[in-house]
């Protein structure tokens, strides 16, 4: 059974910092992309980060110099740190696994809440 648990979310004030968590089970993580993708109210769901099982990169213009994408795969965790916050970055934030196979599937998380306020 494959889950993902995000973590780390919370309310923080406008040029603060938080760091999201992205436990994984059930995928054989190394070889697996991640993702961090954030949904607003009333927008849809977009891409924030992702880092390949090479630990290629890659960010949305609106959070580059800000944000940083990492992976542990000896815990099986992706991570987002996230500085310079700004209120607009507020959304819920979803972590995804790409999984590669004869049928490629995305698994994602539950989703963690991150307020900035002004």
């Amino acid at each position: 059974q494959v889950q993902l648990v995000e973590s780390g979310g919370g309310l923080v004030q406008a040029g603060g910092s938080l760091r999201l968590s992205c436990a994984t089970s059930g995928i054989i993580f190394s070889v697996t992309a991640m993702g961090w993708y954030r949904q607003a109210p009333g927008k849809q769901r977009d891409l924030v980060a992702t880092i390949g099982s090479n630990g290629r990169v890659n960010y949305a213009d609106s959070v580059k110099g800000r944000f940083t994408i990492s992976r542990d795969n000896a815990r099986n965790t992706v991570y987002l740190q996230m500085n310079s916050l700004k209120p607009e970055d507020t959304a819920v934030y979803y972590c995804k696994a790409a999984v590669s196979s004869v049928v490629p599937y995305n698994y994602w998380g539950q989703g963690t809440q991150v307020t900035v306020s002004s």
